[in-house]
């Protein structure tokens, strides 16, 4: 997981944090950023994710990908598959990197933790 975000984000990857309903870990944080964030509260709010994909059904919009978040500083992606997700925290970038980011990481999310 950390290794696809670092490819296609490189050195403005900020954390990459795996969640399920039950469980909260992070997988990577820059080494230059603080462990102050509350990813038990992150996790609450991102896990609402789960039911994304059943209340965006149908809509014309398309198939649900991706949520993400803008900051001060950054944005926070969160993507979904199957019963876990992660949030990835990166620096500001275009929009265009977010969505291959998005796009990368849910067939490894797929099989993760299995293959991480």
């Amino acid at each position: 997981m950390i290794s696809v975000c670092r490819t296609g984000i490189g050195d403005e990857l900020r954390s990459t944090t795996y969640f399920t309903d039950e469980d909260v870990e992070q997988l990577y944080l820059r080494s230059d950023l603080e462990r102050t964030a509350d990813l038990t509260g992150f996790a609450e709010l991102e896990r609402a994710g789960f039911h994304a994909d059943d209340l965006y059904r149908n809509s014309q919009l398309g198939e649900y990908r991706a949520t993400v978040r803008m900051f001060e500083h950054g944005y926070l992606t969160r993507v979904i598959e199957g019963l876990g997700g992660v949030w990835i925290t990166t620096d500001s970038m275009s929009m265009e990197r977010v969505d291959e980011l998005a796009s990368s990481v849910k067939p490894v999310l797929a099989a993760y933790p299995e293959e991480s």
